[in-house]
């Protein structure tokens, strides 16, 4: 009993790095050899919260540190948007990212850039140089 708890115990370090980057970088370049873009999209997705949910852990680590069962719930949310059958990625994207980016572009293009771009600026530069 005491070498199969210990090993039962330990089992997240192994799932863990399996879970969140061993099958989705293995099934990320599945996606781009594939002839299709659907599995481009969660594969996209994916990466994109995940890089999300990282920097939140970086920036919340004192307070992460205090709640014991964060990381089993990481990786039942991870094993979420990984797993072909839920497609958690892609549903988090369209659901949150994607309206979040169309309210930033719909205002953005409704007030106008603040700042010209900085190629335009560096074009003008260059002008009053020469």
């Amino acid at each position: 009993m005491g070498k199969s708890w210990t090993l039962i115990t330990h089992l997240h370090t192994v799932a863990g790095p399996t879970i969140t980057l061993l099958y989705p970088l293995y099934a990320s370049v599945c996606a781009m050899e594939s002839p299709t873009k659907v599995d481009d999209e969660q594969w996209l997705s994916y990466w994109i919260i995940y890089s999300f949910i990282t920097l939140l852990e970086m920036i919340a680590e004192p307070v992460l540190y205090w709640i014991p069962i964060w990381y089993p719930v990481k990786l039942l949310f991870v094993a979420w948007l990984v797993l072909p059958q839920f497609k958690g990625a892609s549903f988090i994207y369209e659901k949150l990212v994607r309206e979040q980016l169309k309210k930033y572009r719909a205002r953005h293009l409704r007030t106008g850039p603040a700042v010209p771009p900085a190629a335009d600026d560096q074009k003008v530069h260059i002008a009053k140089v020469q």
